[in-house]
């Protein structure tokens, strides 16, 4: 079976996608999976599916759907079933690589070993990798409480932070262009990330782009003062001084991903 949860939740396996379409049985599965080989108590299992009004008999509740999850999840010619009952609650235990957010963990950790080594190469290729793990909004569409919020924010920080070693090996490799359609990408869902407007500044600039870059910076300044109220931070200020004042920006010039 395979789990992936960095986007809308699907589950798959070799023939076809197992549907589970219920609200409450997503945050249930959401929640497992999270906290996959780990025991979660029903308590918290309760928390997640109905925050703090649950039903009278929550725990009745709660077993009937774990046992329509478990029909889900027992696939043809394959014994047992991935939940099992461990007090206080349930564990859904998992293999090596069935979950996609398991896989983006180890590639986006072994990705920033190697982008820090000055491994670009095997960095693009390994953060590449992770980035394209991502299908859209993690757990898009799952309405769970603090477990599956906080790993769609978790997740989001990392898929930005993946997005900046990605681009920062891209432009040491002198792929100026790739990297620049790859910001303006990234720009258009994180709107007010100066960092990436300062990678995408640069990727203007070393490609003779000097003007575009420019109004890259008016449209960094419009968009935080207009949404923030506040000035472009003194890295992006510095860069586009250094735009304006040399044909190009110096070639060891640092950038944060």
């Amino acid at each position: 079976m395979r789990y992936e949860i960095l986007g809308s939740l699907r589950v798959t396996d070799d023939l076809a996608v197992a549907p589970v379409s219920a609200p409450k049985m997503q945050v249930l599965l959401a929640t497992l999976l999270i906290r996959a080989n780990h025991v979660v108590s029903r308590d918290e299992l309760s928390n997640e599916i109905w925050g703090s009004a649950p039903p009278r008999r929550a725990t009745a509740s709660l077993h009937v759907h774990v046992s329509q999850l478990r029909k889900i999840l027992t696939r043809p010619g394959r014994p047992g079933t991935p939940i099992a009952t461990t007090a206080p609650g349930y564990i859904l235990r998992l293999n090596p690589g069935e979950l996609d957010l398991h896989r983006f963990q180890c590639l986006l950790r072994d990705g920033r070993r190697a982008a820090r080594s000055g491994h670009h190469e095997r960095a693009v290729d390994l953060l590449g990798a992770a980035l394209s793990l991502h299908r859209g909004t993690v757990l898009d569409g799952v309405a769970g409480g603090p477990v599956v919020g906080g790993c769609a924010r978790w997740a989001e920080e990392a898929h930005i932070e993946c997005a900046g070693l990605f681009v920062t090996s891209g432009i040491a490799l002198g792929r100026y262009q790739e990297m620049a359609g790859v910001l303006c990408s990234l720009l258009a869902r994180h709107p007010l990330h100066e960092a990436f407007y300062q990678q995408l500044m640069l990727c203007m600039s070393r490609s003779g782009r000097r003007a575009e870059a420019l109004r890259i910076y008016r449209c960094a300044r419009d968009a935080i003062r207009q949404e923030l109220g506040l000035e472009p931070s003194r890295e992006l200020r510095e860069l586009q001084r250094m735009i304006l004042l040399a044909d190009d920006t110096p070639r060891d010039m640092r950038l944060v991903g």
